[in-house]
């Protein structure tokens, strides 16, 4: 399945949604839920970027909902390219990852929101609502830690190795972290093996790892540690 378009029958106009994540059992709790609210409705769903940034096109949806993780794509990326070709369109970031690590990427990205995976049918509501109104809605632990680093202060906001890394080196560095090799990284990013060498070395520079093996064991424990499933 790469996209399902939703039949909307109702005369009332309704905010459209569509959900992008590669686990169809997702897609439905959340289509279930949003679509239980009268005036909200999913229009669509996709299981990757191709396929959400096609529909996109066909459905003109209001909001786009993404996890972080997607089948041959990144949901950081996503957004980027989304905001590119539509600025208005309002996006939210769903994520397992940790979100001191990731919450500020997906908004420097052009998201309005960043929910973890445990929290979402508590807040996916209010997070559309809230975006739909114009504001930012994340969790009370990233917005204090935002306006710590607003203040000055270091408090709570000491910054990682990991954070050196660009959002692209970072999407690398988990997928080493969870087995893949350079060439189905390759593979899956439409990149060459050879720019992924040269990210690999640039990783390796930043968080200050001498050789490749030393690189797959860091990886490999980073990403256990941001696995919440």
């Amino acid at each position: 399945m790469a996209l399902k378009k939703k039949q909307d029958n109702t005369p009332e106009k309704k905010t459209q949604i569509l959900i992008v994540d590669d686990h169809p059992i997702v897609r439905d709790g959340l289509a279930s839920i949003i679509n239980h609210e009268q005036d909200l409705n999913v229009c669509g769903e996709a299981e990757d970027a191709f396929h959400a940034l096609k529909a996109i096109e066909e459905l003109k949806p209001d909001v786009v909902v993404t996890d972080i993780s997607l089948k041959n794509s990144d949901g950081i990326e996503l957004t980027k390219s989304i905001k590119a070709g539509h600025p208005k369109l309002f996006v939210i970031v769903l994520s397992i990852h940790d979100e001191s690590v990731y919450a500020e990427r997906a908004l420097l990205a052009g998201a309005k929101a960043y929910l973890m995976k445990d929290a979402v049918s508590d807040n996916i509501v209010q997070a559309i609502r809230t975006v739909l109104n114009g504001e930012i809605f994340v969790s009370d632990k990233i917005l204090k830690k935002f306006l710590h680093k607003i203040a000055g202060s270091n408090t709570g906001t000491a910054k990682t190795q990991i954070d050196n890394l660009s959002d692209r080196e970072l999407e690398i560095f988990r997928l080493i972290g969870e087995g893949l090799k350079a060439s189905l990284i390759a593979k899956q990013l439409h990149l060459s093996i050879k720019t992924i060498e040269t990210y690999r070395t640039r990783i390796k520079e930043k968080l200050d790892i001498v050789n490749a093996s030393e690189l797959l064991q860091y990886s490999i424990r980073w990403a256990k540690s941001q696995d919440r499933e």
